[in-house]
């Protein structure tokens, strides 16, 4: 019942979007917990390519320049963020505040994604 998960990151992507985002998260300016979720300081994790291979669900994720504009207008401003797509519309599943009470673990993303997908399922 439902088609994707997309984790939009609160960076934009490639060279320049990357190191104003390491510059600003090193000065405190500038955070993403879904970033801290996915990647370690130099690589992505690979217990977040784990979970993503197990999970029953695609998973796609996108920087704030990389979305379309549908995917634009349903994050709105609320980056990061994590959305699901069922039956071509995309709604919140993980909000800012709840990915930073994650404090950057991958296990505890891969808890709230299935709980909050069960949820959707009842």
């Amino acid at each position: 019942m439902v088609d994707r998960i997309l984790g939009v990151y609160n960076a934009n992507g490639g060279l320049v979007g990357e190191v104003r985002y390491i510059v600003g998260h090193l000065l405190g300016t500038v955070s993403c917990a879904l970033c801290d979720i996915t990647h370690s300081p130099v690589r992505r994790k690979r217990e977040w390519d784990a979970l993503v291979a197990e999970l029953d669900v695609r998973v796609d994720l996108r920087h704030l320049n990389e979305l379309d504009e549908r995917e634009r207008e349903a994050v709105g401003h609320t980056a990061p963020v994590v959305l699901v797509e069922r039956n071509g519309m995309l709604s919140p599943l993980l909000d800012a505040a709840q990915l930073d009470a994650l404090d950057g673990s991958v296990s505890e993303f891969g808890r709230a994604v299935r709980a909050a997908l069960a949820e959707l399922s009842r």
